[in-house]
């Protein structure tokens, strides 16, 4: 969404979005750029497909928007969960 509305709004020619997603767990130690270096890990691989006549420059820019979206700084942040019975 961030990224459709984001093209919308510069008049880029992009018509569509669409993202895969595939979940799984790796070794901690198998992540270079983890700071956690013990037991598992989720990861996530993520293909964005943007469909559209779109240069290059608007390519990479697109991704660095999807890098920024609300939901991937959530995914990508300290998550600190607390629950209580109600």
């Amino acid at each position: 969404m961030t990224v459709a509305l984001y093209a919308r709004r510069k008049n880029w020619p992009l018509q569509a979005v669409a993202v895969y997603l595939r979940h799984s767990k790796i070794h901690a130690v198998d992540c270079s750029e983890c700071e956690t270096k013990e037991g598992m890990l989720d990861r996530i691989d993520r293909e964005i497909e943007l469909t559209g006549s779109l240069n290059e420059d608007q390519r990479t820019r697109l991704l660095e928007i999807a890098q920024r979206c609300p939901v991937h700084r959530t995914l990508t942040s300290e998550i600190d969960i607390q629950s209580r019975l109600r």
